[in-house]
């Protein structure tokens, strides 16, 4: 019985590295009081990803989508990220609150 057991821990830590996650895609994205760069992501449809985001403006941001349902308060010097599950194609806007004035940003998933 202490043989199989050991077989069996054996077995499980030989195959625990193939069952490790792979690293997710990830875009950065520069936040700069409203403006983003890139002003549009492209991203592979049916993929997780994840932004990375950095505000280099003189105050807070805000990187939100309401099709995304995703909302991130970044203070001015932070980075950040956040995971989108896989989306559809098509294209999904974000803002930034504090500005909303300014032009939108977008992700288009295809």
């Amino acid at each position: 019985m202490k043989r199989l057991s050991l077989a069996c821990l054996m077995l499980a830590g030989a195959v625990a590295p193939l069952v490790a996650r792979a690293e997710l895609p990830s875009y950065e994205l520069i936040l700069r009081d409203g403006h983003f760069t890139p002003a549009l992501l492209e991203v592979p449809a049916g993929q997780r990803f994840k932004i990375i985001l950095k505000n280099h403006g003189q105050g807070p941001a805000e990187f939100e989508s309401t099709p995304l349902r995703v909302e991130k308060v970044l203070s001015s010097g932070v980075t950040t990220f956040v995971v989108i599950h896989p989306l559809r194609p098509g294209h999904y806007t974000f803002f930034d609150e504090f500005n909303p004035q300014l032009p939108e940003g977008g992700i288009l998933a295809k």
